[in-house]
């Protein structure tokens, strides 16, 4: 595989502090535990913590990372073509309801910043969603309608800030892009000075649903509370049976320094060329860092590092004289109604609440089921609660959907056993690459890091038993049915897994 270009690390992360919040060390107990130290989880504990309950955040790695650190941070309520589909698929309330959530949340981060004096790179900007074929323009004009009718200030334009022409698009007016760990960094950081107890490198990995309700964590403590909000992204736990209506899906993010007279002053979306998103942010030296998300595919489809290449391509051909500085990559699910899960986890849980199926638009949904999981632990109402209510099932709508996730899951299970191993030998895999052998008997994941050291686990998912495949660009293990990923040696990087592939002697089997 050719170099890739570079340095394969989020800029967010990159440009902002580590944290060291200490592990749980002893059994506690608190009014809410929150489990999960991303947009969402930190946004609810925030919010809760101002109501005057106790608090408890349960980071499995360190608060503001994993997906939040690897998002593209726009705050928008244009998501995509959302609004017409809305309106033809839930009516034209549920589209409403919808924008207006996402411009409360919007506007939400704007109060907060100024509240705390939070310095983010927060800026006002409007969003475009356009498309480059005149064949697409309908679509547009459809959206524009609809989201009109939706209340928000959009309009059809068929000019761009954007260094290539465009058939149209939606413009939408008022929105904003930041950045996502200076916000939540500072928000975390007041949270734990007023009272709010954060601990990382704790990984839960059991609940018992009551009154109370118990969380029992990797290192043998336990955590007692009143209320249990699950914001893990992806849920780890399956009483929901969620798996079945959440689809992962990967995309990956090359970042670009460019003088100020190249930003194209907004933020821009479209589904052609198998996604492209665009935003800038502010840079050293007075650039900005244009920022260009796309190349949409499945954990374990095994091609990041050539999509890696189509996507930095695609850059340097369309903002010419860039050189790409930061390469990284983002995941997210989506619902089977498009809709996010935000509210009670399942139709007999009373104090346990989920955040989930955020469908790319995490930072704007994270900030709301924020808000909505706050009102709904503390009895208040919002009007969009029925909307995102994890409980709705549509089965004329979602019956289809839900039948393709499962047969997808089902054909990477069943059908995965059967292929031959993807290597006769250990000694096959070549340096900076890996694949599944059989050794022993059973299927390994084995793979071989720069230095020629050997790395072996199983192959079988922890979480629902599918077989994981080699992500060569992130030097990961994904599992191509729920989206659970594994570092070489099995680590867990990303749920829905909790426990880590199980490691394997390839010497002694």
């Amino acid at each position: 595989m050719a170099a890739l270009p570079g340095v394969p690390e989020s800029y967010w992360v990159e440009s902002t502090p580590t944290t060291s919040f200490p592990s749980l060390e002893q059994d506690i107990t608190a009014d809410v535990a929150v489990v999960g130290g991303g947009i969402a989880g930190l946004c609810a504990a925030w919010e809760l913590s101002r109501t005057g309950r106790s608090v408890v955040v349960l980071e499995a790695d360190r608060v503001a990372g994993a997906v939040t650190g690897y998002t593209t941070a726009k705050l928008s309520v244009q998501h995509t073509l959302i609004y017409a589909r809305l309106r033809k698929s839930h009516g034209e309330q549920a589209a409403r309801l919808y924008a207006q959530s996402q411009q409360d949340a919007v506007e939400h981060v704007f109060a907060t910043a100024a509240e705390l004096g939070i310095d983010c790179d927060l800026e006002r900007l409007p969003a475009y969603t356009y498309v480059e074929s005149g064949g697409e323009t309908e679509q547009i004009t459809a959206e524009v309608e609809a989201a009109q009718q939706a209340g928000l200030p959009a309009s059809l334009v068929t000019r761009t800030g954007l260094p290539f022409d465009v058939a149209a698009a939606v413009r939408v007016e008022d929105q904003a892009q930041f950045h996502p760990r200076k916000f939540l960094l500072a928000l975390v950081r007041r949270m734990a000075d007023d009272g709010a107890r954060v601990f990382e490198r704790t990984r839960v990995m059991g609940l018992e649903e009551g009154r109370p309700c118990r969380l029992a964590c990797e290192n043998g403590t336990t955590v007692t509370a009143g209320d249990v909000v699950v914001a893990t992204h992806y849920p780890i736990f399956d009483r929901a049976l969620m798996f079945s209506r959440l689809e992962p899906r990967r995309e990956l993010v090359v970042a670009a320094p460019i003088p100020p007279e190249q930003d194209p002053g907004g933020m821009y979306i479209t589904s052609e060329h198998n996604t492209r998103s665009i935003r800038t942010t502010p840079y050293r030296d007075g650039q900005r860092l244009l920022i260009v998300t796309g190349e949409t595919a499945d954990p374990g489809s095994g091609d990041a590092g050539e999509r890696f290449q189509r996507l930095a391509a695609w850059t340097r051909d369309r903002f010419t004289g860039t050189q790409i500085s930061h390469r990284w990559a983002a995941q997210d699910n989506t619902s089977t109604d498009h809709l996010p899960y935000v509210g009670h986890f399942h139709p007999g849980a009373k104090h346990v609440y989920v955040a989930t199926g955020f469908g790319g638009w995490g930072m704007s949904n994270g900030v709301m089921s924020g808000k909505l999981l706050s009102a709904l632990i503390t009895g208040h109402d919002l009007p969009w609660a029925e909307l995102y209510d994890p409980r709705r099932l549509h089965p004329l709508r979602e019956a289809g959907p839900i039948a393709k996730l499962q047969a997808k899951a089902a054909r990477h299970l069943i059908g995965d056993r059967l292929r031959p191993s993807h290597a006769d030998s250990v000694d096959d895999v070549a340096p900076g690459s890996g694949a599944i052998v059989r050794i022993g008997g059973r299927r390994c994941a084995v793979s071989r890091d720069a230095a020629g050291v050997v790395h072996a686990v199983s192959a079988t998912c922890t979480h629902l038993g599918c077989v994981v495949a080699f992500n060569q660009a992130e030097q990961t293990w994904e599992c191509p049915c729920h989206g659970s990923r594994f570092g070489p040696d099995g680590a867990v990087l990303h749920g829905p897994a909790t426990r880590p592939l199980e490691p394997v002697d390839p010497d002694n089997p």
